[in-house]
């Protein structure tokens, strides 16, 4: 069975849950429903490395978050994941004004890199906040607005669409390394 690496990169501002995200998936298949106590992963212990396992291969999949390695711009990622605080309406718009900026500016081959907004925090989205409720129809909207190709939401802590999320990371890392890659074809899609 052959073994096929996927690096995956993870852009966002700080604390927007990505270490916890993280952390929750690295429980694997039955860490993802939420009930399982979450030991935080260390920045110095990346990448984070998950196996998936198909007839074929073995994909090892290798993730990176933005605060290490000391400079996450040398990497070649085959994945890029960029993640926003639900409960923040600035790190939205971050998303939009500096990560994809910076993907699109420091990767050369950001035209064939499969990007994928992910909504963090879900368990945290109010009615009462001051900064104002994103709504998964927002997040989607700006995620088209950005040319991704897909879009996801979830709470790490909760466990809340967590599945779905990881299931619709791992199927594009996968598709990453076929002949046809990992791009939508055209369009962002929901999931």
């Amino acid at each position: 069975m052959d073994e096929v690496t996927i690096r995956v990169l993870l852009l966002g501002d700080e604390k927007v849950g990505k270490t916890t995200f993280l952390s929750r998936i690295s429980r694997g298949v039955n860490g993802l429903d939420g009930h399982a106590m979450i030991t935080l992963l260390r920045d110095i212990d990346q990448p984070f490395i998950f196996e998936l396992r198909n007839r074929r291969h073995t994909y090892r999949l290798e993730f990176y978050d933005t605060s290490c390695p000391e400079d996450w711009r040398l990497l070649e990622p085959d994945l890029v994941l960029i993640c926003y605080d639900i409960s923040q309406r600035l790190s939205l718009i971050n998303m939009q004004r500096i990560w994809i900026k910076q993907f699109r500016t420091n990767f050369q081959a950001s035209d064939r890199i499969p990007v994928i907004v992910v909504g963090l925090k879900r368990d945290l989205r109010s009615e009462t906040n001051p900064n104002g409720i994103i709504y998964p129809q927002e997040g989607y909207k700006v995620s088209q607005d950005m040319r991704v190709d897909k879009y996801v939401e979830c709470s790490a802590v909760t466990g809340e669409l967590l599945k779905l999320a990881f299931e619709e990371i791992c199927t594009t890392a996968v598709k990453t390394v076929t002949a046809d890659g990992g791009q939508s074809e055209g369009g962002c899609v929901v999931s």
